[in-house]
């Protein structure tokens, strides 16, 4: 049987659980995945050495590797706040940057990171260099920069992205086009719609990719509401803000969770940027074009609500054809 190509384009920390699921199947898997971080040990790093940021691209390698688990260990180690300008940098950041350094850039790093951790797929950051976001709120403030939209006070309008270090127009990474051209399914998401999602569709030739594509476009919508970006937005709301961006209806299926997060569940302090649960609008949903998927896709854990990357991924498989291997 032909391996389906299945792309899955996001960032942030849903992305890597679906991926670590999905990569257990017999197909031809890609992930594209933000380069727009700008805060923590990837934020540091990237102003310090002018590198794409590397943590997103650091728990993707993660999920898609097949190492024993004391080595994900190793490279997920993160430093102590008391340990002085090694604080809070995780391992496998630095370990990603002195890479990129070598190699001349983050792209090449994680190409060679594949090979050495034996991925079960091919991993591109969305663009080579790093990107800065942008956002537009409702009442023209705009904010720059990923790690401080959340804080404003407003509802985002729409999000771009520009190169951080040179006027140049974001461009996509190398491969990064074609694969998306020659994909069976392309999976969004799950993660932040406006600093993990939209990032990599905002650049001009993956928008155009992604339009252009002959394969099944889906989102895996999140759970939760997210405070400074998603508050009060229902899952058609989701789906709305992607195809406005794009410029078309090119959500065609939706994947959304109906099992309820019981009340009180949700560790407030721990998860204190996550609100309440997206709300279903089915009749807006249908609206935008696209088929819904609604399905229990829910996993308490820790005191979060979480996508369920086995539940998850049995639908994209069924969406997508796919036996398991």
């Amino acid at each position: 049987m032909k391996a389906p190509k299945i792309v899955v384009i996001g960032g942030g920390t849903g992305l890597p659980v679906i991926l670590n699921s999905l990569s257990r199947y017999y197909m031809n898997l890609s992930a594209i995945v933000t380069v727009a971080d700008d805060g923590g040990s990837s934020g540091d790093l990237r102003q310090a050495m002018n590198i794409a940021p590397p943590g997103d691209l650091r728990n993707v390698l993660i999920s898609m590797s097949d190492l024993p688990a004391f080595y994900e260990n190793l490279f997920q180690y993160r430093f102590r706040t008391e340990d002085s300008y090694l604080a809070n940098h995780s391992l496998g950041n630095l370990i990603i940057a002195a890479i990129a350094e070598m190699q001349g850039s983050t792209y090449n790093a994680i190409q060679l990171l594949s090979h050495m951790m034996n991925t079960r797929g091919k991993i591109y950051p969305s663009s080579e260099a790093a990107l800065t976001l942008h956002a537009v709120f409702q009442d023209g403030v705009e904010i720059v920069g990923e790690s401080k939209i959340a804080n404003y006070k407003g509802k985002i309008d729409h999000v771009y992205v520009s190169n951080s270090y040179n006027d140049d127009k974001p461009r996509a990474a190398r491969k990064v086009v074609q694969t998306i051209l020659d994909a069976d399914l392309i999976v969004m998401g799950p993660g932040s719609l406006f600093t993990s999602v939209l990032p990599n569709l905002v650049i001009d030739e993956v928008k155009q990719a992604i339009l252009d594509t002959k394969a099944e476009r889906a989102y895996i919508c999140n759970i939760m509401t997210q405070r400074g970006e998603t508050e009060y937005f229902t899952d058609a709301d989701h789906v709305r803000m992607i195809n406005q961006h794009v410029g078309s209806k090119i959500v065609d299926t939706v994947l959304v969770n109906i099992e309820p997060v019981p009340k009180e569940y949700m560790n407030s302090n721990k998860f204190d940027e996550y609100l309440v649960q997206v709300s279903h609008d089915f009749d807006s949903l249908r609206k935008e074009g696209c088929r819904v998927i609604s399905a229990n896709l829910l996993k308490l854990e820790n005191g979060g609500a979480f996508h369920d990357g086995d539940k998850v991924t049995e639908e994209l498989m069924r969406l997508a054809g796919v036996k398991r291997g």
